[in-house]
């Protein structure tokens, strides 16, 4: 195991993968850290015991940055050679065929907030602070801020943050649909977990299908993305999920079908 393997770990429970940071004490997200991030993220899209994922900083902090430090003396031509890294890792996560809820307790700022906003879904502590502080450096965000944020919420008003870099406190990211879902601190990773339970044994290959077509379709135009949809429905009707499942629902109603994921 290299020093640096740690910083990321992925452990697995009950069809769940847990994805963890830690870095102490701030969870800042260096080059080893993005690269770990991306092969967590190969692994949990490999295992077939992996249902659903959790992002999770741990009890301090998601993730307060990528690490400045190691950037700070970086050439316009070294960061040339880094930067797609940078944007890898998150979009490597964002690109998990199966869904995926970023737990978030503390700071979820620059590199943070870009890697909660590759999730699904943001479930965040009532005392949670969320910011793309990055032009207060003199720099933008480089991990899909500027391009997941302004999908997610809209463009004036992912332009507001990207612009003055202000922090967000969790009522107001609720509010403006940064996150989803705002509970007490100690209760973050449980309803996180709650919700990836959900799909523990569900129709795993239904929800790859579907999730491809909701990302993939925000990218085109809508034709193109009704069209993507029209070949994933017809292709799901070559599994054996969607014979059990409409076999169930035929002789016992819905939502009592027990899927193989084939």
């Amino acid at each position: 195991m290299s020093q640096h393997e740690d910083v990321v770990r992925l452990e697995v429970s009950d069809g769940i993968a847990t994805i963890r940071l830690d870095r102490p004490k701030m969870n800042a997200i260096s080059f080893a850290v993005q690269a770990r991030l991306t092969a967590a993220a190969a692994e949990a899209t490999e295992r077939d015991d992996v249902k659903a994922v959790v992002l999770y900083g741990g009890e301090r902090v998601f993730a307060a940055g990528n690490d400045v430090k190691e950037m700070a003396d970086l050439s316009y031509a070294e960061m040339v050679k880094v930067s797609a890294s940078v944007q890898g890792a998150v979009t490597a996560i964002a690109r998990i065929p199966k869904p995926v809820v970023a737990a978030v307790r503390g700071y979820a700022l620059g590199g943070g907030c870009e890697l909660a906003l590759a999730a699904d879904i943001r479930i965040a502590a009532d005392d949670s602070t969320f910011g793309q502080p990055e032009v207060l450096l003199g720099i933008i965000p480089g991990a899909g801020g500027t391009q997941r944020l302004s999908r997610l919420i809209g463009p004036s008003k992912a332009k507001d943050l990207v612009f003055t870099g202000r922090f967000v406190k969790a009522r107001e990211a609720l509010s403006l649909g940064l996150v989803d879902k705002v509970v007490p601190a100690d209760e973050v990773y449980a309803a996180a977990l709650a919700w990836a339970g959900q799909f523990t044994t569900a129709a795993s290959l239904a929800i790859r299908a579907a999730k491809e077509c909701i990302d993939r379709g925000l990218e085109v135009d809508i034709d193109t993305g009704l069209e993507m949809e029209r070949m994933q429905f017809a292709a799901i009707f070559a599994t054996e999920d969607r014979a059990i499942g409409m076999r169930s629902f035929v002789e016992n109603g819905p939502g009592q079908a027990t899927f193989v994921a084939r």
